[in-house]
């Protein structure tokens, strides 16, 4: 056995999961490697929920705002540069590193590594963009729940371009998007151990819901309006982004069943939409059979 470790905290959003690694991390002296598909976006600050600048201060953090929205980012390209930091960090000494986030697709990536995705077909992706736009996310996914069940209860809804993208691999190849995800183990030199944290689901939501009313005071609605003219980069196709800019568009909300309107029904919908994509989280980790789960 490997006498070197990477210890992997995952789950749902609003679980407590930074607060647990930076104390787990001084105890053994690690920096925290972030595995959060958002938080990599130097220009997405209050939206992403990153570590305050005392948590940062407190332990050294990786893949925290070092990136750009404005550049293609991928989970392929997170597992390579995961992996050659690991390489490196345990060269430099260390026995026990911590991996946290709670982005399914960017963990498999690191963990197992990915089949080679075929290159996009431009007309095909022109398509399913156009379609996007005019039919909604939501016709999409309908669409991709018969190609693809699997991918259906993992995505997120509000990622329209996500959505695309995998139903472009099903109708391109005639395969799920889905079984690119798994690949041999990739063979490491250390141990993996996974830890998941976990909360009742209500008090999950409650802290979720009280987590967005907290972003809006800390100035959500500025900070989104700023990254408005950019909406449509892949990396803004996010909870609590997306909603904000139908807001500002004045897209309509037909269902509406609330009755609320204007900003408070943004908050409503990010509400929504942020408990329904922890459900996602918590179906697609449940799944996990190596995890070792930690009630918080």
């Amino acid at each position: 056995m490997a006498s070197k470790k990477l210890i992997l905290v995952v789950g749902p959003t609003a679980v407590g999961k930074t607060d647990y690694c930076i104390d787990l991390a001084l105890s053994h002296s690690s920096p925290i490697i972030s595995c959060d598909s958002r938080q990599i976006y130097r220009e997405m600050t209050i939206g992403t929920a990153v570590p305050s600048p005392e948590q940062l201060a407190a332990v050294k953090h990786y893949f925290i705002q070092d990136h750009s929205i404005f550049e293609a980012y991928s989970a392929g390209r997170y597992a390579v540069e995961a992996g050659a930091l690991v390489d490196k960090l345990f060269s430099e000494g260390h026995d026990t590193l911590i991996m946290t986030g709670g982005s399914g697709f960017f963990i498999q990536a690191f963990e197992n590594g990915l089949d080679d995705f075929p290159e996009a077909d431009p007309e095909l992706r022109k398509t399913l963009t156009e379609r996007l736009k005019n039919e909604g996310v939501e016709a999409l996914r309908c669409e991709l729940k018969l190609l693809d069940p699997e991918s259906y209860e993992t995505i997120d809804i509000a990622n329209g371009q996500r959505v695309v993208r995998a139903l472009e691999v099903c109708l391109q190849t005639g395969r799920k998007f889905s079984s690119f995800k798994t690949s041999p183990s990739i063979k490491r030199d250390y141990d993996i151990e996974k830890i998941g944290l976990i909360r009742p689901r209500e008090e999950l939501y409650r802290r979720a819901d009280l987590r967005v009313l907290d972003m809006m005071e800390q100035g959500l609605e500025k900070e989104a309006r700023r990254l408005h003219p950019h909406k449509d980069l892949p990396a803004l196709q996010s909870v609590g982004y997306k909603e904000l800019f139908d807001y500002f568009d004045g897209v309509p909300d037909p269902l509406n069943e609330t009755g609320l309107t204007g900003i408070d029904r943004a908050v409503n919908l990010i509400q929504r939409n942020t408990r329904r994509y922890i459900k996602r989280q918590l179906t697609w980790f449940l799944r996990d059979k190596n995890i070792k789960w930690h009630e918080m």
